[in-house]
This record gives structure tokens, sequence and C-alpha cells, in this order.
């Protein structure tokens, strides 16, 4: 790995600075409030655009995705 310069940091270590400054001006609310869209919490806009089945669809999908991986690396590994 190569080394950094003095001073240098990672974009995630900007990120977490960039947040714990934001955190101590405006509060631990602050970011609560942002998570809500339009006062709403969560999927409730999503699940209202789309339907509840659309959660269902897509967590079908994902499974179906890990299930390919999960034979793939089998037939990898010579285990069928």
């Amino acid at each position: 790995m190569a080394e950094r310069e003095k001073g240098a940091m990672t974009v995630r270590e900007a990120g977490h600075k960039g947040g714990e400054k934001t955190k101590e001006r405006y509060g631990e609310e602050f970011y609560e409030e942002i998570g809500r869209k339009g006062g709403k919490i969560g999927g409730e806009t999503t699940k209202e655009r789309y339907g509840g089945s659309f959660y269902e669809d897509i967590g079908h999908r994902g499974g179906q995705k890990v299930k390919e991986l999960i034979e793939r690396g089998k037939t990898l590994r010579g285990e069928k």
C-alpha cells in the first residue's frame, strides 16, 4: 500500500470529519430531519410511488442474485 502524504486523508475520513462538524453545528436532530422526505419516514414515498409489491420484487431479485453468486462460488471451488 502506498504511503500517504502528511496531512492527506481518505475520502472516508474527510466525510466523517465533515459529518462531525455538521453535527456540532446543527445537532443530531438535523440528520433526523433531513432523513425524512416531505415529512415521511423511510420508504413511505417509494411505497406510495411504486406500491408495496415493489419491495417484494426487489427483495426477490436480490435473493436470486445471492443464490446465483453462491452457486458460482461453489462451482469455482469444485463443490458441485
